[in-house]
């Protein structure tokens, strides 16, 4: 199993049904040297999904003070690649440390540098 640190959209219970079809196992977490903001989504099936027309994103601050709150999901290889497959293009994936040990996938900004 892999571990998938999300911020967003799929925290929520309908994105996690309609993109792995079941809800996920997932404990609160978070990542230090980060910062969120918002960012539009033009995805028309993205949207219809989270019923949002902007998601959080976060980039990589490197001051450990900056910390992201948000839940750690247990997730298949398989459903890690229906993750990316959800995922607009303005996010990348990456491995990253998470705040008490351990480490996590997470999606940041594409143009972040991490």
């Amino acid at each position: 199993m892999n571990q998938l640190f999300s911020y967003g959209t799929l925290q929520q219970a309908e994105v996690q049904i309609a993109t792995f079809g079941r809800r996920l196992e997932s404990r609160a977490a978070q990542l230090p040297g980060f910062r969120l903001a918002l960012l539009e989504i033009r995805d028309a099936e993205v949207v219809r999904l989270s019923g949002k027309t902007h998601h959080p994103i976060i980039t990589r601050s490197g001051d450990p003070r900056d910390v992201v709150d948000g839940v750690v999901l247990r997730v298949t290889d398989a459903e890690l690649a229906q993750a990316d497959a959800y995922e607009v293009g303005d996010y990348h994936r990456v491995l990253a440390p998470l705040a008490g040990g351990g480490e996590a996938w997470v999606y940041v900004a594409r143009d972040s540098g991490a």
